[in-house]
């Protein structure tokens, strides 16, 4: 597979590489590497995301270039989507844009593309990546390898899920050794929010609901929110976290109020609670301890009354 791949990249010259909506840090992390990577090759090389660069991870090299938007008759010898779980998660028709279509990916049930490199033991795409760099004698250099620590350290949770393997570990040496200075990433990363961000989590951890059996619980953010703190809808990234950090808590969830009615959920599990599964029965995806899905609700109660229900029956 990988050679398949690496054939293509050295027998084409332009190329797509997208990843999907509302991005985490193993999404644009796993853009920028290859990206970057196939410029240094002299490849003609277009980033895409329909929803942009969070703000958080905008000191990336590279993160600047990221487009929102393509022309409709935009072509491309081969395009790539990267940890997208779903082809629709690209926002736009790929598809229609590039003769070859390659997928890597991490997720479970993410088998599309004409090339698909699929591998659910991987802690993140980015991992994914830097197997391919490596098989292909391609560029890794600082800038690359800050992409792939990102990628990484986001997916794993600084290294605190149980998606964080040996090989995650080895991978993060290896970049040290590149020279990546994790302290840099880490303060980057979480340490650079603005007051803006904190106004809006302190709004945020008044909903916390644990519910009365002790192994579920939510926090959620209405549209007023964002009006009361001055804060964007992104800056809530990482929220659900805090409702997982309560003790006893196995399912927690992130209930985010959109403007056109509809309710974003994030899950997160401990052990062996499947909440992939249950994400993929709302329309949504992800892995078993990490997923998210949209649904229509009347009110946010509405929303949250039905996600209990759904985390009752998966319990019991």
């Amino acid at each position: 597979m990988l050679n398949d791949i690496i054939r293509s990249i050295r027998t084409s010259q332009r190329f797509l590489i997208a990843s999907h909506e509302s991005p985490d840090g193993d999404a644009i992390g796993s853009t920028l590497a290859l990206t970057l990577a196939l410029k240094k090759m002299g490849k003609d090389v277009v980033a895409f995301n329909v929803d942009g660069v969070p703000a958080h991870l905008s000191f990336l090299p590279e993160s600047q270039s990221v487009t929102t938007c393509l022309a409709p008759d935009e072509s491309f010898d081969v395009g790539f989507l990267l940890d997208a779980g779903e082809l629709k998660r690209a926002g736009i028709p790929l598809q229609q844009h590039c003769d070859l279509l390659i997928n890597i990916d991490h997720h479970p049930h993410s088998d599309f593309g004409d090339i698909c490199y699929l591998d659910t033991e991987a802690s993140a795409t980015a991992v994914l990546i830097y197997r391919l760099l490596d098989a292909g004698h391609l560029p890794l250099d600082i800038d690359v390898a800050k992409a792939l620590y990102v990628g990484v350290l986001d997916d794993t949770g600084s290294f605190r899920y149980s998606s964080a393997n040996r090989e995650a570990f080895e991978l993060a040496g290896i970049l040290v050794e590149c020279g990546v200075d994790p302290w840099q990433i880490a303060s980057s990363l979480y340490e650079s929010f603005p007051g803006t961000r904190m106004r809006l989590l302190g709004l945020v951890l008044n909903t916390l609901d644990i519910s009365a059996c002790g192994r579920y619980a939510s926090v959620s953010l209405k549209q007023e929110f964002l009006v009361q703190s001055g804060a964007t809808s992104e800056e809530s990234d990482g929220f659900v976290n805090y409702a997982r950090a309560v003790k006893g808590v196995e399912i927690a969830l992130f209930i985010k109020e959109q403007a056109d009615g509809i309710y974003q959920v994030s899950f997160r599990s401990r052990g062996n609670i499947d909440v992939g599964t249950l994400a993929r029965q709302l329309g949504g995806g992800g892995h078993h301890n990490a997923a998210g899905a949209r649904i229509p609700a009347e009110s946010l109660d509405v929303a949250r009354s039905e996600l209990y229900r759904h985390l009752d029956l998966l319990l019991n």
